[in-house]
């Protein structure tokens, strides 16, 4: 079930509540539970369904790391034994009004109900009752996201972050390359959650977030800055000064008839790009400033131009 949509199975939205997900659960539980489908392998197989969704959805952790990943990375991620483990079935089918039934047949494969075979309920729903196995289990992942200025994304940044493992404070110090944009992740192997009964730690993603600029705009690595200028030099032309991130100025020149909200490229001045290490481009955008009144002369002007026919 690697493109498992669990919201779909629980039939609740990505943002639904954890009561609007239990409400959900206990509602489709009851419905395909096997006691009330008796030799119904359909609904048995249903019932595993929304009870291995509400085993992640109700797990914050889980939740999380599916949301963030995706259901195939997810899957490669957990395991069935993963997903289920330290979810107490125990308490919620006794809240719901049911017993512990056959669930250890619907997942381990059981003979019935007079055998001590199956869910150990309460620990691990895939312990056998008569021996306990206990496998190691990778730790689970940690997203950081980090908040960058475009002048840290320009030039590069080294950051320092501190993870807590199971209350445990660690100090990270993290080389953020330059062009590294919203959404990519650095991937730091072995810095995650530990990992349970000997298994190896998860690992720490490390998101970048581009906080706003007063002066830029960004679209990928491309780059936007506005530059007013007057109702003369719009039809005149003129040259101008644009700012850009390195600190520097460059001239660019506003050829005469530009209109209002023209972008003009410079080409290889936006952000770097984080693979291969060329540069977005820089698009300044043309604002014509109109004037909010006028002189005397100046409408006299307007009107020469106007009987000249401009």
């Amino acid at each position: 079930m690697s493109e498992t949509d669990y919201y779909k199975i629980l039939g609740v939205d990505r943002n639904a509540s954890d009561s609007e997900i239990k409400k959900a659960y206990r509602k489709l539980a009851m419905k395909y539970h096997p006691d009330r489908n008796k030799g119904n392998k359909a609904a048995e197989e249903m019932f595993k369904k929304v009870s291995e969704a509400y085993a992640v959805l109700s797990d914050k952790e889980k939740r999380k790391n599916y949301d963030t990943f995706g259901a195939a990375n997810f899957s490669q991620r957990y395991s069935q034994e993963d997903i289920f483990r330290g979810f107490n079935f125990e308490d919620i089918f006794r809240e719901f009004g049911f017993g512990e039934t056959c669930f250890s047949d619907i997942f381990m494969g059981g003979t019935g109900r007079g055998r001590k075979f199956g869910f150990s309920f309460g620990a691990d729903p895939f312990t056998a009752y008569n021996k306990v196995q206990k496998a190691p289990a990778k730790g689970s992942d940690i997203v950081y996201e980090f908040p960058l200025t475009l002048q840290e994304v320009f030039h590069g940044t080294r950051k320092i972050i501190a993870i807590d493992h199971g209350g445990k404070l660690e100090k990270l110090s993290v080389n953020i390359p330059k062009g590294m944009v919203t959404g990519q992740k650095l991937r730091l192997a072995g810095k995650g959650q530990p990992g349970a009964f000997g298994g190896p730690p998860g690992d720490l993603y490390v998101q970048v977030k581009i906080l706003d600029d007063p002066i830029f705009s960004r679209e990928g690595h491309d780059l936007e800055v506005d530059q007013e200028i007057t109702l003369t030099d719009a039809l005149l032309g003129t040259t101008v000064q644009v700012p850009t991130l390195n600190g520097k100025s460059l001239k660019l020149k506003i050829p005469p008839g530009t209109q209002h909200h023209t972008k003009m490229r410079l080409k290889g001045y936006g952000l770097p790009v984080m693979q291969n290490g060329r540069r977005g481009d820089l698009y300044v955008r043309i604002l014509v400033r109109m004037p909010k009144s006028l002189t005397k002369k100046q409408k006299s002007l307007i009107k020469e131009l106007a009987e000249a026919g401009l």
